[in-house]
């Protein structure tokens, strides 16, 4: 594998419903706000198209309902130290969310 300025890092990702909102505004939005302030590299939202929770309640994307609650991820390829700081954040704010974290791989190709 060509190693391209490989770094290790971590992938975090948050679950949540699009809906969601801390502070005013959608969790989705609130995350990516905290980590660029920080300057805490990249992040991405995606929305499924149909999912459960530890609640247990189906969300589903339904052809007149195209506005309903779905989940979404919000994903963060971070270093160690950044992903500590935003879940610090997330912790201090207390909000209520599922996230996971596994170690990642990452490069920036072509020119920077």
């Amino acid at each position: 594998m060509n190693q391209d300025n490989l770094q290790q890092g971590v992938q975090l990702t948050f679950y949540c419903h699009s809906r969601t909102k801390h502070d005013g505004m959608l969790l989705s939005e609130w995350l990516l706000e905290q980590a660029k302030k920080r300057g805490l590299g990249g992040g991405s939202v995606f929305r499924a198209i149909a999912g459960f929770g530890r609640h247990g309640v189906l969300h589903e994307e339904q052809f007149f309902e195209l506005a309903d609650d779905l989940p979404v991820k919000i994903e963060f390829l971070l270093h160690e130290d950044q992903t500590e700081i935003l879940l610090q954040l997330v912790r201090d704010a207390n909000i209520d969310a599922t996230y996971a974290c596994w170690p990642a791989s990452f490069a920036v190709l072509g020119k920077h």
